[in-house]
């Protein structure tokens, strides 16, 4: 892949003006609120057997998410490890769910519980309900209800992953006071929404080559993927549709939930993503609040970004900051 962006030196100073709407924050916060007033318990059921799994313990958990409906997640952790073990959060990619648990042994064999989240309407397990919640106006789930903040879908997706950390606190054996969000591209970007919108319930927040960051320069220079959905909405309208649609989507933009994150975060970038423009990845990084931030380049790393190599820098980083597992 060639460079498509502008070059490194340009990029670690990219930091573009950027204003929320100005009720951006009442907005979450009744949403978020309206949320925890629906649905009922968190239920768990073990599962390990049918995964025919000898040193990882499976759970099956559904929790309450947007209006109360019932959220998928996988619940895995070392056979036989004593608690309150901290938690590795992990939120999914675009057009994907949370799989089978065997996808999701890294963080069990590092010693951590490991919360997968199922992405409603992507994954198999997780139906969106989408009556009266706006038009879906191309494909995928980009222009989904985006008519109007209240009826986007990203909306309700947020909603589900800042609710799955709620659920930690009714987990057994889990330490409510490490939990870690993360995720690769969507899930890098719903992890840097719950690390704005539930600063004090995170510990940390690891976003690699995060996805719903700058959407309009990434709408206007991404040669692939879902932002090529809102190319392809907009084309036909008037300069008054576009605006409105922009000002839809500045209520769900990672760069304004890394101005309300303070949690330590280590990002990662891939200077030759065509997805996830690496200008939309700085624009978040370089917004974030919190002092303790830190960026891995993978210098000629697509949209995979480092690979099997970020784990590596992942755990790393954790235990430098108190939050690794004892060996």
């Amino acid at each position: 892949m060639p460079l498509t962006d502008s070059p490194q030196d340009e990029l670690i100073h990219y930091r573009p003006e950027s204003s929320p709407p100005p009720d951006f924050d009442s907005f979450w916060a009744l949403t978020l609120a309206a949320a925890r007033t629906r649905g009922g318990s968190v239920e768990v059921e073990r599962v390990t057997d049918r995964h025919l799994l000898r040193s990882v313990e499976v759970d099956d958990v559904r929790f309450p998410g947007w209006n109360g409906e019932p959220v998928a997640a996988w619940l895995l952790r070392p056979r036989g490890a004593e608690g309150p073990l901290p938690v590795v959060v992990t939120y999914i990619g675009y057009t994907g769910g949370r799989g089978l648990p065997t996808d999701h042994l890294l963080w069990s064999a590092a010693g951590y519980a490991h919360l997968v989240v199922d992405s409603r309407g992507q994954g198999h397990d997780t139906p969106d309900t989408t009556e009266g919640n706006g038009t879906q106006w191309a494909e995928g789930f980009m222009t989904r209800g985006v008519d109007s903040p209240e009826h986007y879908y990203y909306r309700r997706l947020i909603t589900d992953c800042v609710r799955a950390v709620d659920a930690v606190a009714d987990l057994p054996g889990l330490d409510h006071r490490r939990v870690v969000v993360t995720g690769g591209s969507q899930g890098g970007g719903l992890a840097l929404a719950v690390a704005g919108l539930a600063p004090d319930d995170v510990a940390a927040v690891m976003p690699d080559v995060p996805f719903l960051c700058h959407y309009r320069r990434a709408a206007e220079i991404s040669g692939e993927g879902p932002y090529e959905e809102l190319a392809k909405y907009l084309r036909w309208h008037s300069s008054r549709h576009v605006e409105r649609t922009f000002t839809t989507l500045s209520y769900f933009d990672g760069v304004h939930f890394a101005q309300r994150a303070t949690t330590p975060a280590l990002f990662s970038v891939g200077l030759m993503d065509p997805i996830c423009p690496p200008s939309t990845v700085y624009a978040a990084f370089n917004h974030y609040a919190g002092e303790d931030r830190t960026m891995t380049v993978w210098p000629f790393a697509d949209h995979g970004g480092g690979y099997g190599s970020n784990p590596v820098e992942q755990l790393a980083w954790l235990r430098e900051r108190g939050l690794g597992v004892p060996a």
